[in-house]
């Protein structure tokens, strides 16, 4: 019998298929990417999954939006069931999940699982964030590079099981496939060697059914999984979840790509971002033109978050494309190039001035510190893709927090080495008033090609309290109303998906 919903759907406004019939037409376990949470208020979360029995292959689905059961309770036995009810998985999402569960309490724990027929998801534990908490945990990671390492630092952190992990891109790598095995690259003085362990599932990715089958890939690693359903996550993307160091419009390579074409790929790359991750908000369109809501505020207890978005709104890299670092050029100091756009600066400007909070937490996909790439004797060179080449915009910022603002503390990834420093007024000038700190967190998996660099020239950058460019990971931050405690968590060998994680440097921001 075909019931009034199915049979509407079948006559022009959608077909929606009820969980019993697609159990009959589904011939494998639809959950093989696993549950996630994320988004966390004081009263609602967003829970996500996709359905795709087949995820490589553009996720194996029939045809039409599937309808999803989920459950929800108050304890990990699952004894207080406090929610049950059915959710769309719409086939234009890739069969996604995005539903936003409401009328939480705030500071809970809270457990869930979907189900399709007699077919279970695994249980995710989530968390909502609560204002007036004493105190809290975080992770922070990114640079998630499938090839060159696999992801063990995810499952201690999934062992942890912090409040909230705070993600700041590079979630996929949109490059081709690597050869497998070890390679060496000469430095002066010292060889080098790395090894791609795993392979890329095609080419280098353009489509939405690349983007697709890429981040599918990337959801198969059971550490990142575990992750997932451990903590809700907060996240935003750098430049390889679409192309290496875009900018607004602007691609890697645009004599390689015209601008239309790269809008296209955009396009289809944040439709697939939407849809592997646990956020409220898909992509907007107008005419060929999206856009992602991807900056906001988050209150964890004593410390307030403010995800930035480095990517979207920014103005092109100048000077060259020199690497680590570039010389720098009459071009960068220009005051009306921007990294975060009038309307993201406004609304970060106005939310640290109008902050309660102990601690007032920037996440910035990019180093924020300068780091110079030259010794004090030669022409200056900095990185021109993070705040190096946007001095104009990070003064700006840098005033802002000078006046007023409790306890800045900036977290970044993208350049894939661990550093804690010291944010200084004049950011150059380690002699002005320091006016707050950064951790910037290695990478979970990729590689760092320019460590030899790092290292050699970690003496002309004397605001830099600890340096770690050597080895992968994540970190753990523990912050209560009077302190903010940093832990670096390294992997003893990135290339054993089983490896063991231990503890490499803890810091206390009052004693730094």
């Amino acid at each position: 019998m075909i019931s009034r919903r199915l049979f509407v759907g079948l006559t022009g406004i959608g077909l929606v298929i009820p969980s019993s019939l697609a159990r009959a037409q589904i011939r494998s376990n639809p959950f093989t990417l696993g549950v996630a949470s994320g988004s966390p208020r004081e009263d609602s979360v967003i829970l996500w999954t996709r359905l795709a029995p087949d995820p490589l292959q553009g996720g194996g689905m029939p045809a039409g939006d599937v309808e999803v059961r989920y459950r929800v309770w108050e304890d990990a036995e699952m004894r207080r069931l406090v929610r049950e009810d059915s959710v769309l998985a719409p086939e234009a999402d890739a069969h996604s999940v995005h539903l936003k569960l409401n009328g939480l309490k705030p500071g809970r724990e809270y457990w869930y699982r979907f189900s399709v027929g007699d077919y279970e998801s695994n249980v995710g534990r989530t968390r909502t964030i609560s204002r007036g908490a004493k105190s809290t945990k975080l992770a922070l990671a990114s640079c998630q590079n499938w090839q060159s390492g696999f992801f063990a630092a995810y499952a201690d952190m999934a062992a942890w099981a912090p409040d909230c992990v705070i993600h700041l891109g590079d979630y996929i790598y949109e490059g081709g496939v690597s050869t497998l095995g070890t390679r060496q690259v000469s430095k002066p003085g010292e060889l080098q060697t790395f090894q791609t362990v795993r392979q890329h599932n095609s080419p280098e990715i353009t489509t939405l059914w690349d983007y697709r089958n890429r981040h599918a890939l990337y959801k198969s690693d059971p550490s990142l999984q575990a992750a997932h359903a451990a903590s809700p996550w907060i996240v935003s993307m750098d430049d390889h979840e679409v192309d290496n160091n875009w900018a607004a419009n602007v691609p890697q390579d645009p004599w390689a790509q015209t601008q239309l074409e790269f809008k296209v790929r955009k396009l289809a790359a944040f439709k697939a971002w939407y849809e592997h991750m646990p956020v409220e908000r898909p992509p907007t369109l107008s005419g060929i033109e999206t856009s992602l809501q991807m900056y906001g505020t988050y209150r964890f207890g004593p410390a307030q978050v403010h995800l930035l978005d480095t990517r979207q709104h920014r103005s092109d890299q100048v000077c060259g494309s020199g690497f680590p670092g570039q010389e720098t050029c009459v071009d960068r100091d220009d005051p009306s190039r921007t990294l975060l756009g009038t309307e993201q600066e406004e609304w970060l400007t106005n939310a640290l001035k109008q902050s309660d909070a102990e601690f007032n937490v920037l996440a910035s996909q990019i180093w924020m510190a300068p780091y110079r790439f030259s010794p004090v004797d030669e022409p200056a060179r900095a990185n021109m893709d993070a705040w190096d080449g946007y001095p104009a915009a990070r003064s700006r910022l840098l005033e802002t927090i000078s006046n007023g603002v409790a306890k800045p503390v900036v977290l970044s990834g993208d350049w894939h080495c661990a550093a804690a420093m010291t944010i200084h007024a004049d950011p150059n000038n380690v002699r002005s008033k320091p006016i707050g700190h950064e951790f910037a967190g290695t990478s979970i998996s990729s590689d760092c090609g320019w460590m030899h660099e790092m290292d050699q020239l970690r003496d002309v950058n004397p605001h830099v309290r600890h340096l770690n460019a050597r080895q992968r990971g994540y970190c753990r931050f523990d912050v209560s109303n009077l302190h903010w405690t940093t832990t670096y968590r390294i992997v003893d060998d990135p290339y054993n998906p089983n490896s063991v994680c231990r503890t490499d440097k803890e810091l206390r921001t009052h004693e730094m």
